[in-house]
């Protein structure tokens, strides 16, 4: 590829075409550490306490779960309670969540659709939007993310959204520390990809992608531009899962990322609610 800077939509086609190979691969090798398909089906919980805690109690509620992938975290929420709906950009993904929802003989909706630009039959909809883990960063305008956000939110919804920290994203390894991203600003970055998370050592054909930096403080104004109010806003140092493959698991199990005699944080955990309805 040359230097040019991608436009959005550029971006947008290069990262879906990268979440389709994914959507295929994904789950359908038995050495696949991060799906396990069968194992859910026989009732593996996929979820973590970070976004259940935020979450509460999801029992009858509505949920939308942007950029759900194939659908297995989704359907963990419909596991709990919840009348979920699952929604991403890549129409393989869609495809495999769908049918997962036919195996687990769960009730689901799955929607194809950029989180940039949500369809309207969304609006006004769900008591929670979810989204976890590896979000933002393919966003080439967080702005417009957030406002589907809330327009997706009933009056009184909570956005619960939980993802890598924008400190931890520019950490390139350990050993010795290499810092090689940026901490915020949003602009896009190339990268060449020829592996995934999900089997490290599998090599997978290579694809040009486009991801986006932003910091935390961009990441809450967003969010309050698009008419949020944060009630939560957490960074967690010590976590039970290893997002990127460089981390150090400790004698208790959890992982964390040295920095001098501290730690730099993993995640972080964002709760921010729609206004409520108007009093009479």
């Amino acid at each position: 590829m040359t230097d040019t800077v991608p436009s959005d939509d550029d971006g947008l086609a290069l990262n879906r075409a990268l979440w389709d190979q994914r959507a295929r691969i994904h789950g359908s090798s038995p050495t696949d550490r991060f799906y396990d398909v069968e194992a859910f089906l026989a009732g593996r919980q996929t979820l973590y306490a970070i976004e259940r805690e935020l979450a509460g109690d999801v029992t009858g509620k509505d949920l939308l779960h942007l950029q759900c992938h194939f659908g297995m975290d989704t359907l963990n929420w419909a596991r709990l309670g919840a009348r979920v709906t699952g929604v991403d950009f890549s129409p393989a993904a869609i495809e495999r969540a769908r049918l997962l929802a036919e195996r687990a003989g769960l009730e689901a909706t799955f929607v194809e659709a950029d989180t940039q630009r949500l369809p309207a039959q969304l609006e006004d909809r769900f008591d929670l939007v979810v989204a976890t883990y590896g979000v933002l960063c393919w966003i080439a305008d967080v702005k417009a993310w957030m406002r589907g956000a809330a327009m997706a939110l009933k009056p009184g919804g909570s956005l619960v959204l939980v993802d890598l920290h924008p400190a931890f994203q520019t950490v390139a390894g350990l050993d010795p520390l290499v810092v090689d991203w940026p901490y915020g600003g949003g602009e896009p970055q190339r990268e060449t990809v020829t592996s995934t998370y999900a089997e490290p050592d599998r090599t997978t054909p290579a694809l040009d992608t486009v991801q986006y930096p932003y910091s935390l403080g961009e990441i809450v104004t967003g969010a309050a531009e698009a008419g949020l109010t944060t009630k939560h806003l957490g960074e967690h140092i010590a976590t039970d899962l290893d997002p990127r493959g460089i981390l150090r698991q400790g004698e208790d199990g959890l992982y964390r990322l040295p920095f001098g005699d501290s730690h730099l944080p993993i995640l972080y955990s964002l709760r921010a609610e729609s206004p409520g309805p108007a009093q009479p």
